[in-house]
């Protein structure tokens, strides 16, 4: 790889690497996303890598373990192009015969393709999966199809040619008027405008300014910024670039959590590819303009996702947010102007400059442009990243990308924007996913975050799962958030445990509007949207678990009773094998009994039983 010495320079590099490249090349694409790693991804790549040598196709097939291709529920897939076959469920032992069947003689192995879950047709290419066909991707377009580790992959898909535009031909107030334009809000939390943003932080006057990406990806079940790290990190790189330039910043920052090594790997290895290309360091491109950029390890620590506690974390001190104004935007690391943005943000940088600001505007709804990335979660027989237009409704997410819920059951709520976000019931499955839309209805965007709940989730149940995890993650700091969480934890355990009392959900209620309206930080402020959101919408759930001592969804174990009926019982003494201790006697082929002293209500026993003699409610 060449050092790039100016627009010029890498314009002709771009035009040899084209001609080099064979478009009609067969290609094997591994995906390495975090759906397909854990299920093995690593011995399917080494098993193709170890066929097609024995072969002789090594030479003449490209094998690439790429970012994550988005229908983790199939996992391990593999595309093979030109023709966009998508394979999945692959396993090493599947790896032979797609060399021989696919590569060799242009065979489909139709055990291997995509299985519609309603109609049990097989579809062999990518393009007519329903997963994909109502995508839009942008931030994603990249991810199934470049080796994350190669430099010159990313070129070859017009990577760094939005840096060349802006160095060669825009001024950074150009910079920021387009990004302004172009409607971008944040992808991270609240939705703030990222070209306003920008433009605080340029008219500071203070000579030492800094960019930090925000890496920091908290939220269960989430991972929509992991994948881009991991799958498309100069993405994220020539965002921030541009960013400096465009704010006058001359140090960059990557801050990201602990837990995620393979994305500070990959990371760290572009930042070194960026440097050694002339993309970073001084003087990039001989337009007289430098910038560098480092990562920064966190800890693990929920609340870091927020600006001002990550700041902290960063100078070495406890994550603990501060109060606002002043703004990092003014005053931030090292109490320098410092613009943040999260992961998503920045990979939507170079696309905007590359594809105009009018084309982006042209995406989404009036006050929510551009698409939207989802961890689509949970009860949906599709799980895995989705990027769509903002504006895209529910209903269109779940049932025609997610492909529906599984046999039997149905729809309850979804919960948008992570813990911190509202669960949102059927009746609203035709509304807009937008900022807005989502605020009206007692539910956030936050980074993306969507789980899909079925009529086995408990509500009062899932609000205490996320305070409780909330209530870990807090930082004390406060004292709303503190103590407000912690007795929001209490009431409900009491309410599940069958010691509610009617008059708790006004008080939690009360908790709530303290806690949003005094917590210091967005953490406090929206931690009450699972326990309002489900009191709103399902408050007959709470009133049963309160007047009636019944859990309808039979997943609280303090309200539910098992008992076993003699009419059905066989006596196989499945359920007495199980039991852990000792509640159920009885002689074999008579029917058993169930001492509810004993009883420590585990389910075991109604799992195990085959003749629906267990019962529970």
């Amino acid at each position: 790889m060449p050092r790039f010495e100016s627009v010029d320079h890498l314009r002709e590099y771009r035009r040899q690497l084209a001609a080099r490249l064979d478009p009609k090349q067969p290609q094997v694409l591994v995906c390495a996303g975090p759906g397909c790693l854990p299920m093995g991804s690593d011995e399917v790549a080494a098993a193709f890598r170890e066929e097609l040598q024995k072969s002789g196709l090594e030479a003449k097939v490209a094998l690439k373990e790429c970012g994550c291709q988005g229908l983790c529920a199939r996992a391990v897939k593999v595309l093979l192009r030109p023709q966009e076959i998508a394979y999945q469920h692959v396993t090493p032992a599947d790896v032979p015969e797609i060399v021989e069947a696919t590569l060799k003689n242009g065979q489909v192995i139709e055990r291997l393709t995509y299985e519609d879950p309603e109609t049990h047709n097989r579809i062999a290419h990518k393009a007519d999966i329903p997963f994909y066909k109502g995508q839009q991707p942008v931030v994603l377009r990249k991810l199934d199809v470049i080796d994350p580790e190669s430099l010159d992959d990313y070129l070859a898909m017009g990577g760094y040619r939005a840096l060349r535009k802006v160095l060669g031909d825009m001024s950074p107030d150009g910079v920021i008027e387009a990004v302004t334009k172009a409607g971008l809000r944040g992808r991270g939390g609240g939705g703030f405008p990222t070209g306003r943003k920008w433009r605080i932080c340029a008219d500071e006057l203070d000579e030492v300014k800094f960019i930090i990406c925000n890496g920091d990806e908290g939220d269960p079940g989430a991972f929509m910024d992991r994948a881009v790290m991991e799958g498309d990190p100069h993405a994220v790189l020539e965002g921030m670039i541009i960013g400096g330039y465009a704010i006058g910043a001359l140090r960059g920052y990557i801050y990201v959590r602990h837990e995620y090594p393979l994305a500070v790997k990959r990371l760290a290895l572009a930042i070194d590819q960026a440097r050694e290309a002339g993309f970073l360091g001084p003087n990039i491109l001989r337009s007289g303009f430098g910038f560098d950029i480092k990562i920064s390890r966190g800890a693990g620590a929920f609340v870091c996702g927020e600006e001002t506690a990550l700041i902290a974390s960063m100078e070495g001190f406890i994550g603990e947010p501060s109060p606002r104004p002043p703004y990092p935007a003014q005053q931030g690391l090292f109490g320098k102007p410092t613009i943040i943005n999260n992961v998503e943000t920045w990979a939507n940088v170079p696309e905007i400059v590359n594809m105009g600001a009018d084309w982006f505007a042209a995406i989404g709804t009036e006050n929510s442009k551009g698409t939207k990335v989802f961890s689509l979660v949970g009860a949906v027989n599709q799980t895995g990243l989705v990027e769509v237009p903002m504006g895209t409704t529910l209903r269109e997410i779940i049932y025609e990308l997610g492909g529906g819920l599984r046999p039997g059951r149905e729809f309850k709520a979804v919960q948008t924007g992570g813990p911190s976000g509202g669960c949102i019931p059927a009746e609203f499955l035709d509304l807009s996913v937008d900022y807005d839309s989502l605020q009206s209805v007692g539910s956030i965007m936050g980074s993306g975050g969507m789980i899909v709940m079925d009529n086995t989730s408990c509500m009062v149940d899932v609000a205490r799962y996320f305070i409780s995890f909330l209530y870990e993650e807090s930082c004390g700091k406060c004292t709303p958030c503190r103590e407000g969480l912690k007795h929001l934890l209490f009431l409900l355990d009491e309410i599940i445990a069958g010691r509610g009392e009617m008059a708790h959900l006004d008080l939690m209620e009360e908790l709530c509007a303290a806690m949003s309206s005094a917590s210091i930080c967005g953490l406090g402020q929206s931690a009450v949207n699972p326990v309002r959101s489900t009191i709103k919408y399902f408050r007959g759930e709470y009133e049963a678990h309160i007047r009636d001592k019944k859990c309808p969804a039979l997943v609280c174990r303090p309200l539910l009773k098992y008992t076993i009926d003699p009419e059905t019982c066989t006596g196989c003494l499945a359920c007495v094998r199980e039991c852990p201790v000792g509640a159920i006697s009885g002689i074999k082929k008579e029917a058993q009994e169930l001492d509810q002293d004993l009883c420590v209500k585990c389910g075991l026993c109604y799992e195990a039983c085959q003749f629906d003699a267990v019962k529970v409610e």
